[in-house]
């Protein structure tokens, strides 16, 4: 794996300072898987990596379990950090691209755990036979239909998965009421969440309140970004921060992602993308 100067500053200075002056807001861990497979992600950067190992996963289910964490929604999550300080552990786990390995490998581990997790769905590639999305298949309808009815929750992850940034105003509605209306039509439900895909640019303030706007006037409710951190209740509830996970999370790292040892990384991030924008 080599040196990881992430790994390296969250376990040995940012957690350790951490755990001297604790953080006295509230704080959920929402978790952002992508696959759940033995994909070979060797020649990827560590940073860039979503394959997440079956053996890797359960192990983080069976951590969560005994540690006494209980699984909510993004909903869920939205109101508790509003109404305050938490009287529990909760997490939110969730799956972007609607991959058909949730099906086969996650959400055994999840059941065995007696926890729930939301998928977000980009459309195109949910079909009535296995459609590929990246090189590999993806949920089916007949199978999000039987997942749902085992409590998991699904949301909007686009139709396309396209960056947004990069469309007109037309498509980027396009993109974002359409997904909405066919996980609906399928599910016989309301879609109330949005996962944005690809790097959320929250550098640029006035494409971040456009696309606000779309999503309250679309009926969503809520959202996650990929925003690195836990989320907090001062966040804006449509693009909630979330904790990147792959296969090189073992135990050390997932523990201290979870407790808020991960969140510095996030000024890194956002600094990144205010350079790019200054060197363009």
């Amino acid at each position: 794996m080599g040196f990881r100067f992430d790994r390296f500053a969250t376990l040995y200075i940012v957690n350790p300072l951490r755990r001297r002056a604790p953080d006295n807001e509230s704080s959920i861990p929402i978790l952002m898987y992508h696959s759940i497979s033995d994909e070979d992600e060797t020649k990827v950067h560590a940073y860039y990596r979503t394959a997440t190992t079956p053996l890797t996963f359960a192990q983080h289910m069976l951590y969560l379990r005994d540690l006494g964490y209980s699984t909510i929604d993004v909903a869920g999550a939205v109101s508790l950090l509003r109404n305050g300080r938490l009287t529990k552990k909760y997490v939110v786990v969730t799956f972007d691209d609607g991959y058909a390995d949730f099906y086969t490998h996650a959400f055994p581990v999840l059941s065995r755990n007696g926890f729930t997790a939301t998928v977000f769905l980009p459309t195109r590639y949910i079909g009535t036979s296995p459609v590929r999305f990246k090189e590999k298949d993806c949920l089916t309808w007949s199978e999000v239909r039987e997942l749902r009815r085992y409590g998991i929750s699904f949301g909007s992850h686009t139709v396309t998965h396209p960056q947004l940034s990069t469309l007109n105003g037309r498509n980027i509605k396009d993109e974002i009421v359409n997904s909405k209306q066919t996980i609906e039509d399928n599910l016989g439900e309301s879609v109330d969440s949005f996962a944005y895909p690809f790097a959320f640019p929250e550098q640029d303030s006035s494409f971040v309140r456009m696309l606000r706007k779309v999503l309250v006037e679309s009926g969503y409710r809520h959202g996650v970004s990929t925003r690195i951190g836990t989320a907090r209740g001062k966040e804006d509830p449509y693009f909630l921060r979330r904790l990147p996970m792959n296969s090189l999370d073992d135990i050390s790292l997932f523990s201290a992602k979870l407790q808020g040892g991960y969140d510095w990384l996030h000024a890194i991030q956002y600094g990144s993308k205010l350079l790019r924008n200054w060197s363009r």
